[in-house]
């Protein structure tokens, strides 16, 4: 039980890396009305992206910096590529979401191997003593990051045109569009949005795990199970879900095996699902 606070730490953690993950799951479902189970692979791609750069050029900034403006431009052209020719059709949009899934995943294995690769910890494995262990400085800048990251995302929702066109859409398509808003630019600004967040996470979490091509098939229920109990479309309660989630698991991991900890989420899922469909901190 010693181990209990940091661990809580970690969660909290991996939480705001989570929940920068799930925003971008969260805006895709609102906006566009599609499950995009390809979202964790573009976690996935952002890390590996990270690790390409760092090979090539040895600075981790230089990464931090150009995953996120890949994944916009990425998105936006995936959304105008694939996604737009079926917006209407949702069977084949789950077809081509797990298309999408097995194509990146299978990209990466095919160009990079199989093999899981590390990042080294870009400020040289500084740590500082927190609860009477030595922590890395890392995971809190890594936190940090994650939650300005978090911050002006909101921000850009509130603060600014576009993010008024995007909350307009969401919350009534068919009188914004009525009203002059750029409909096909939002949705495609909003995927290439939803695939920056994605990738900024994986570049961010790149230092405190294995890069590998299956990487996002755990970060992936994560973000769904916060987006479901935080209330489907309801941003400000899929990040609060991911955080929380994210300390529960690391509590319950200093007593049970983390296998344990993410059935027991599942668990709270469908207690949500019975309860309380429309999520926890949703209206009913």
């Amino acid at each position: 039980m010693q181990l209990l606070p940091v661990l809580v730490l970690n969660g909290l953690v991996w939480g705001l890396i989570v929940a920068l993950i799930a925003l971008g799951l969260s805006i895709i479902f609102g906006l566009l009305d599609f499950v995009n189970v390809a979202h964790g692979d573009f976690f996935m791609v952002g890390a590996v992206l990270a690790w390409v750069i760092i090979d090539v050029t040895g600075n981790f900034w230089i990464a931090f910096a150009i995953v996120p403006v890949i994944g916009l431009i990425a998105g936006g052209l995936i959304e105008r590529g694939v996604l737009k020719p079926i917006e209407n059709d949702a069977s084949l949009s789950i077809v081509a979401s797990f298309g999408l899934s097995l194509i990146l995943q299978e990209g990466v294995r095919a160009t990079y191997g199989a093999t899981p690769k590390r990042i080294l910890d870009p400020i040289g494995g500084i740590t500082i003593p927190v609860f009477g262990f030595d922590y890395e400085v890392y995971r809190l800048l890594a936190a940090g990051i994650s939650l300005i990251a978090i911050t002006g995302f909101f921000l850009f929702l509130h603060r600014t045109r576009f993010g008024t066109w995007m909350r307009a859409v969401r919350q009534d398509r068919e009188t914004a569009i009525a009203m002059g808003v750029p409909s096909d630019r939002v949705f495609m600004v909003t995927f290439g949005l939803g695939t920056a967040l994605a990738m900024l996470g994986g570049v961010v979490a790149a230092p405190l795990t294995s890069v590998e091509f299956r990487l996002g098939l755990d970060v992936l229920p994560l973000c769904f199970i916060a987006v479901i109990i935080g209330g489907l479309g309801n941003l400000p309660g899929t990040a609060a879900a991911a955080i929380l989630l994210s300390v529960l698991e690391g509590m319950i991991t200093s007593v049970v095996e983390p296998t344990t900890a993410r059935i027991i989420s599942l668990v709270l899922m469908s207690v949500v699902l019975l309860v309380r469909p429309q999520g926890i901190f949703s209206r009913a």
